[in-house]
This record gives C-alpha cells, structure tokens and sequence, in this order.
C-alpha cells in the first residue's frame, strides 16, 4: 500500500475523539476518583480513534508513567485506512484537576504525519518554557529566567510587571518561582494541566504570556503540536528522574543537554490538534449537562493552513448510547 500524507483536514474527524473522552469523564468530575475518569476517557477515546480514517501509531500514550494497557506506544489506531500518521493522546490532561472538579481538565490528541514526532525513550518529564507568536525568537531556554522575561515582555511590548508566567505548582519549582518574582514578573500557579498551560500562553486572548517549569515529556510534544497550529514557540530540554531513565535515554542515543525546539518535537508541517474541555477553564469551558444530553466545548487546530476552531456541540444521550456506547 503506498504512503499517504495526511491531506485533508483530519482535526474535524479526531475532534469526535476527544469530545467522547471528556464525556465519558466529565461524569467522573469532582468525585475524587481519578483513575476510574482516566479509565473512561482512555476507553471511549480509544473507541472512537477506530473509527477515523488513518493508520496511526501512538507515538505519545498513556505509557509507561501511566502502566496502562491501551493507548500504550507503538499501539495501532485508526481504521486502517488514510494517511500514516504519529499519534499522541493524553486522554485526560490533568486527572488530579477532574477528580477534585478544578479547572483547565481537557482531553486532548494531537497527530502529524507518520514519523515526525519526537521518541523520548521513556525519559517521562522535561524542562520547557512556551509562548505565543509575538515572543516567537525572543526564548532560549539555556539563558536565565530574568532573560527569558525581559525578552518577552519586549518583544510584546508590556512592561515585566504586567508580565504573567504559568507554573505547575511543584516542590521542584521553588527556585524558579523566586527567580521569576526577583525579575518583576507575576505567576500563575497551576496544580496540573500544563498543556492547557501551554496553549493558553500562545493565545492572545488569555492573560498568560508564557508557561516556564519542568512537565510532562508527552505533554511537551503535545504542546508543541499546538505551537505549531498557533504559530508559538516552544524549547525544551530533556529532564530524568532518575539513573534508570538517563541509562535509557543513553541507550537510545539520545542527548541529554540537546535544546528541543518545535521543529524537533514536531518535524512535520501538517499536524493537527484537538482537545475538549472536561472543566471549565481558560482554554474551554468543560462538559456540562442536561436532562437529554451534554454540550462539549472543543479546540481545533492545523498547523498546515493555520486554521483555528471552536466547536460548541450538542450530544442527544440516547444517539450517543446508540452510536458510542458511552455510559452517559
């Protein structure tokens, strides 16, 4: 069968993914069980990523950090059918957030063409620092933090004082933290959720500017689908946690000091990204609910013609039992 690059605008097909994922978890929201609503978000995604036409393989899955047993890498999705593409899913992103009912809970997928995406080898978080298109060339994340800040807030015309970074709230950020109040910038501690993070600091029509700290590897190459959709920018650095991640990312020859721009996380043109609130949040407002159905919110992006949508839909609980067979 010959190789086919994906095009058409696969983003209005995987948005059905992500819109059944934060419906079969949103009815898991602020019931303290986090496991039991990634479980759901995990089957229903998986469900429907059958139904799309493409052969993808998961690039970036639940995985190992995760230990679970679908949406591992290397996994098939797809119907067989279409284009070869990478696939990365975070079924939920910020389960924490959904089991307490906190904001910026979002199910998310993102997709390029076959053989694009990053391989970290099981090196599961890294460094990163994100903007949007005006600090675009105006980050390099080997420079201090002071840098970093006064950069963007040139390049976007603000004073540092009107200058809002987000960062996960982490033990190992106390250092950042300090750094960037000493520099005269204001922080956004978020609990989880740094590919909301990330989006929301490339969207001018939030009040973030840029995300700095240490996340998720797989949320990083996530990010970097959307930076490319919406024209930002993002760096970052591989972090192990361990001896046993630096000894495999050794094995797989991977370098450890090596700068990972957008083009190295993500190297194709034509990618997309898809993501659905599951709580309410800067980015989407999450799943709400009536007496006959659910309303999600959604996110969809490609980077190919840079073409931007929010998508409000209207889901009839007996059409979805019929057609998905989610327990709503």
């Amino acid at each position: 069968m010959s190789k086919q690059a994906p095009d058409r605008n696969l983003a209005m097909e995987l948005v059905r993914v992500t819109e059944a994922a934060a419906l079969a978890a949103g009815r898991w929201v602020g019931r303290g069980d986090k496991n039991a609503g990634d479980g759901a978000a995990v089957d229903a995604m998986r469900e429907l990523l059958s139904t799309v036409s493409m052969r993808g393989v998961v690039v970036i899955g639940e995985g190992e950090k995760d230990e679970a047993p679908m949406l591992y890498n290397g996994e098939e999705v797809g119907n067989g059918e279409g284009p070869e593409v990478d696939v990365a899913v975070d079924p939920i992103d910020g389960t924490t957030l959904m089991a307490e009912g906190r904001p910026n809970s979002i199910a998310v997928i993102a997709v390029s063409e076959r053989g694009t995406m990053y391989d970290p080898s099981a090196v599961f978080y890294m460094n990163k620092i994100a903007v949007g298109p005006d600090a675009k060339g105006a980050i390099d994340i080997e420079k201090p933090v002071s840098w970093n800040i006064n950069s963007v807030a040139a390049a976007k015309g603000i004073d540092v004082a009107d200058l809002t970074v987000v960062v996960l709230d982490r033990p190992r950020h106390t250092d950042l933290i300090r750094e960037i109040r000493e520099a005269g910038a204001k922080i956004r501690l978020i609990s989880d959720g740094d590919v909301a993070g990330a989006v929301a600091a490339a969207d001018d029509g939030n009040s973030v500017d840029m995300l700095m700290g240490i996340g998720g590897t797989p949320e990083g190459i996530i990010s970097a689908v959307a930076m490319k959709c919406m024209g930002g920018e993002i760096q970052g650095k591989l972090w192990p946690t361990s001896d046993e991640e630096r000894a495999k990312a050794t094995a797989a020859g991977l370098d450890l000091d090596q700068v990972l721009t957008n083009d190295i996380l993500v190297r194709g043109e034509n990618s997309f990204f898809c993501a659905t609130g599951v709580t309410n949040g800067d980015m989407l407002r999450g799943v709400t609910y009536r007496s006959n159905g659910a309303t999600t919110r959604s996110l969809v992006m490609r980077s190919k013609s840079g073409t931007i949508r929010r998508i409000e839909a209207v889901h009839q609980t007996t059409k979805l039992r019929e057609y998905a067979r989610l327990d709503l």
